[in-house]
C-alpha cells in the first residue's frame, strides 16, 4: 500500500472523526468545555463543597467539645470541693452541701447489667432467626419498639410491669434463685414493685430493637462462602449457625451489645418512674429501690437551689456523658472491625 493508498486516507479520516465524537461528548461540544472541566466552575464547586462537608463533620466534634467544656465549667465547683471522693461515697445531702455519687454510679451500672443480660440473648436470637430463617417482616415489627417514646415505655412499667413484677416475678425469684447461696443475696429483702430489677427490665425492652437490628446486619455480612462450605461437608442448619455463622460474627456481636448497653446508660424517664429513686445504700439486692445517675438528674435539677448543689448535679451528667460516650466508641469499633474485616458495608 502507498503512501497515496486511498483505503490509508479513509482509515485516517475515520479515526479523526471517531476522535472528535469522543472529545465532543466528553466535553459538552461547546467551546471551552476543556476549560471548565479543568478547573472552571466544576472545580469551584467541588472545593465549595468540599469545604461545606468539612466544616459540617467538624461542627460535629466541636459541639459535642463545646458541651463537655460547658458541663466541666458548671461542675468545676463541685469537682474541687469534692475531687475523686464525689466518685466513691454515696453521701447526698443537699441541706449540708456533702454530695458523693457512687450510688449513682452503682445503679446506673446494675440496671444497664441486667437490661444486657435479658436484651442480648433475646435480641441475638431473633436476629439470627430473622436472618438465617425467616425475613424482615417480623424484625420489621421489632424494630417499632423503637420509636416508641419513653415516656410511653415509663408509663407502661409504672401500670403495668410493676405489678406485675411485685406480685408475680419477684417472689418467684426470691422462693427459688433467693435460697441459692450468693445467688441469693442479688433476691434478698423486701419486695416493693419499684427497684433495680424492674428499671433494668424496662431498659431491656428499650435496647432490644438496636440489639436486634445491628446483630441481623451483622449476620447478613457474614460470607455465603462459609455456610456454603459447611453445607458441602453435609452440616444440618443448626451446624452451620454453630460452627460458621456465630463464630464469625462475635465481634459484631459485642459491638452491637455495646451499643445497647450505651443507650441504657443514659436513659431517663423510663427508668426514673420504676426505679425507686429513694436510697443511697449500695446493696447486693436487685430488689433495692434505687437511683440511676440520669434519673437524679430529671429528679433533683430543679430542685438545686444552691450553687454547690447544682454543680454536683453537673457534675453527674458529665460522668454521664463521659462513661456513656467511651462505650458507644467501644461499640462501634468492635462493629468497624467486624466489617473491616468480612468486607462488606453494614449501618451501625
Amino acid at each position: 500500500m502507498t503512501r497515496n493508498d486511498p483505503g490509508l486516507a479513509d482509515s485516517k479520516d475515520l479515526a479523526a472523526v471517531g476522535s472528535n465524537s469522543v472529545e465532543s461528548r466528553a466535553g459538552g461540544g461547546g467551546p471551552g468545555s476543556g476549560d471548565r472541566l479543568a478547573g472552571g466552575g466544576g472545580g469551584a464547586a467541588d472545593r465549595w463543597f468540599s469545604a461545606a462537608t468539612v466544616a459540617t463533620a467538624a461542627g460535629a466534634v466541636l459541639t459535642f467539645a463545646a458541651l463537655v467544656a460547658l458541663l466541666a465549667a458548671y461542675a468545676a465547683p463541685a469537682m474541687g470541693r469534692f475531687g475523686v471522693g464525689f466518685l466513691t461515697t454515696t453521701t447526698w445531702d443537699p441541706v449540708f452541701e456533702r454530695f458523693g455519687a457512687a450510688h449513682l454510679i452503682y445503679g446506673t451500672l446494675v440496671t444497664s447489667a441486667v437490661a444486657l443480660l435479658i436484651a442480648t440473648p433475646l435480641g441475638v436470637g431473633a436476629a439470627l432467626f430473622v436472618a438465617e430463617w425467616l425475613g424482615d417482616p417480623v424484625s420489621f415489627v421489632v424494630e417499632l419498639l423503637a420509636v416508641v417514646p419513653s415516656i410511653i415505655y415509663g408509663l407502661w412499667g409504672f401500670f403495668v410491669l410493676a405489678p406485675a413484677m411485685r406480685y408475680t416475678v419477684e417472689p418467684a425469684l426470691q422462693r427459688s434463685a433467693g435460697q441459692v447461696p450468693v445467688l441469693g443475696a442479688l433476691f434478698a429483702g423486701p419486695i416493693l414493685g419499684r427497684d433495680l430489677l424492674v428499671g433494668g427490665v424496662i431498659l431491656a425492652v428499650m435496647i432490644l430493637p438496636t440489639v436486634m437490628a445491628i446483630t441481623r446486619e451483622v449476620f447478613r455480612a457474614v460470607p455465603d462462602t462459609q455456610r456454603e462450605g459447611m453445607v458441602a461437608l453435609g452440616a444440618t442448619k443448626w451446624e452451620v449457625v454453630r460452627n460458621a455463622v456465630l463464630p464469625y460474627a462475635q465481634g459484631g456481636i459485642a459491638g452491637a451489645a455495646g451499643l445497647g448497653l450505651a443507650r441504657a446508660l443514659g436513659e431517663t424517664m423510663a427508668v426514673t418512674m420504676v426505679v425507686g429513686n429513694s436510697s443511697s445504700a449500695i446493696s447486693a439486692s436487685l430488689f433495692t429501690p434505687g437511683y440511676t445517675m440520669a434519673s437524679a438528674i430529671a429528679n433533683q435539677f430543679t430542685e438545686a437551689d444552691k450553687e454547690i448543689y447544682f454543680s454536683a448535679i453537673v457534675e453527674v451528667a458529665l460522668a454521664l456523658l463521659l462513661v456513656s460516650t467511651l462505650v458507644n466508641l467501644l461499640a462501634r469499633v468492635l462493629v468497624w472491625r467486624f466489617v473491616r474485616s468480612v468486607g462488606v458495608d453494614v449501618a451501625v
